[in-house]
């Protein structure tokens, strides 16, 4: 693959849009690829140890525009994702000390973009963000479209806020030596994409499963560039998930999610990666949307396929229908009632009220068996 920006996506927002760059060798080029910072006088650099080769790149290239730079490290995984690494970071902050013209830059998976947007998003009210997304799921969905966000022992991501980076460096190179799972895991993000917002994506997902699984750059950049596109469409219609009258609009992005996220809280948010969790929660939507008649038989196979292609779990755990339901009350989407994201057909999602009782059991204990 050649070594440059093999895609630029704009997301727009009220604030006027911001590019994701995609491509190899990104990492080479900061120095032009990272957006200006007007008045910046320091700048902190958030990642996790597993990270720290491509921190330390990252903060090479803001010292050579004069920056003072601080690396600050957070857990690695979920475990960044709590209320007390956020008071640490805001310490640290104090301590450089960072000003309201001072940039994050926030450098690894899913997890780190979230709690370091977040720190961004509510130090001073405020400090540009920019985020360089190490992980497939990162790349694809946590480091684009401005949500930032912690998790409580009620649930996931109940407290966060809405804030917007200033530009987004997607280097392919990041994936290389990331273990299989953890590229299933951010596959199973671009498949949502696909499956709820562009058919011809999960197409092409489908096709190139076994490459893209094996993290080859080549695979993989048109999918996280199709992903990302979905996703800079629903965030430029519905930039702060308001969803009103019915329409589904930035909802699109939680298909899956309604169970995932129940799934990974009753996990404790160990043992379970995310992609895994959204992937049975879109077999577990599938399937309550062909019980209630909403989608014709059919659409559960085609999700069964697709996901058992790229090694995802589309069956085989045993569930308890009260707990499952319990953790799904406490999803965001609620409104006057649990609603679920749900699927007519291929990439057409309605926001539903939730079905009887007795249909989501069913949905939830027919987990038990994998019908690979």
């Amino acid at each position: 693959m050649t070594r440059q920006v093999a895609a630029s996506v704009t997301v727009p927002t009220a604030g006027g849009g911001y590019p994701v760059l995609i491509g190899s060798g990104l990492l080479d080029r900061l120095d032009e690829l990272l957006p200006e910072f007007p008045g910046a006088e320091a700048a902190a650099v958030v990642s996790s140890a597993p990270v720290a080769a491509v921190a330390g790149r990252v903060g090479e290239a803001l010292a050579g525009r004069g920056l003072a730079v601080a690396q600050l490290e957070v857990p690695a995984g979920e475990d960044a994702k709590r209320l007390e690494v956020v008071a640490g970071l805001y310490e640290r902050l104090a301590g450089i000390p960072a000003r309201r013209a001072d940039p994050v830059l926030a450098v690894g998976g899913g997890a780190t973009t979230d709690v370091a947007g977040f720190a961004a998003a509510t130090w001073l009210r405020g400090v540009p963000l920019v985020n360089l997304p190490t992980t497939v799921l990162g790349m694809v969905d946590a480091a684009v479209g401005g949500k930032t966000g912690v998790d409580l022992e009620a649930g996931k991501n109940l407290v966060g806020a809405f804030h917007q980076p200033l530009a987004v460096v997607a280097d392919l190179d990041t994936l290389a030596g990331l273990p299989a799972a953890e590229v299933r895991s951010g596959l199973a993000e671009v498949a949502k994409a696909g499956l709820a917002g562009d058919p011809a994506l999960a197409e092409a997902l489908a096709r190139s499963a076994g490459p893209a699984v094996a993290a080859d750059p080549a695979a993989l950049a048109p999918l996280v560039e199709g992903a990302v596109r979905v996703k800079a469409a629903v965030v430029g219609a519905d930039e702060h998930e308001e969803g009103r009258d019915g329409a589904v609009g930035r909802l699109l992005l939680n298909y899956g999610h309604t169970l995932g996220h129940a799934l990974e809280r009753l996990a404790g948010y160990r043992g379970l990666r995310h992609g895994e969790a959204v992937a049975l929660g879109m077999v577990f939507a599938a399937r309550v949307a062909e019980a209630i008649g909403l989608a014709r038989p059919g659409l559960e196979d085609g999700h069964v396929e697709l996901l058992a292609a790229l090694g995802l779990p589309v069956g085989g755990v045993r569930l308890d229908p009260d707990q499952v339901l319990a953790a799904m009350a406490t999803d965001k989407k609620q409104r006057k009632g649990l609603r679920l994201v749900l699927l007519r057909e291929l990439g057409q999602p309605e926001v539903v009220p939730a079905p009887g009782r007795d249909v989501l059991v069913a949905a939830i204990e027919s987990l038990a068996r994998d019908p690979r």
